[in-house]
């Protein structure tokens, strides 16, 4: 049996340089702690990282070894939202903790029918594509929107 390369540690995008093998994830795959991964040129290796991560596009897993993994996004269903009160679409957005990719001109999410239907109601106009999705980190820079805990209240209605 062949022992598989560990990556347990992890460089931020903009804080590492040097050559890299890559590995394309989706969104979902992106957030991790431990999981065996494939890079783009079929080498297995194993992501074994203290706790659960939101891997960025361009962060760099490093192999016990030194080898370095750049993660990048990998294209997926998204829709891609545009408006007049962008601001006011993006809020509606966030509102619900989902996942946005803030462009100046555009928002890129999810494609996700109920998102969808409300923000057609909100006069959007959506289009679907297939894009790499890089949503925004949430409010300390890296992590998934729902990565926080509100008050007992804060849901009631």
């Amino acid at each position: 049996m062949t022992k598989l390369p560990i990556a347990q540690t992890l460089h931020r995008k903009g804080h590492w340089t040097g050559p890299a093998d890559t590995c394309t994830l989706d969104y979902d795959s992106r957030f991790l702690r431990r999981k065996r991964q494939v890079t783009d040129t079929g080498r297995a290796f194993v992501v074994d990282l203290p706790q659960t991560t939101s891997l960025d596009h361009g962060d760099a897993l490093e192999t016990e070894d030194g080898t370095r993994i750049m993660i990048q996004a990998a294209p997926e269903n998204v829709l891609v939202v545009v408006g007049e009160n962008l601001a006011r679409i993006a809020w509606h957005i966030g509102n619900r903790h989902t996942p946005c990719q803030i462009e100046t001109d555009r928002l890129v999410i999810q494609n996700d029918p109920v998102i969808a239907h409300m923000l057609g109601h909100l006069g959007a106009a959506l289009t679907e594509t297939t894009l790499p999705f890089t949503p925004e980190g949430g409010a300390y820079g890296h992590g998934r929107t729902h990565a926080h805990e509100h008050g007992a209240t804060a849901h009631e209605h």
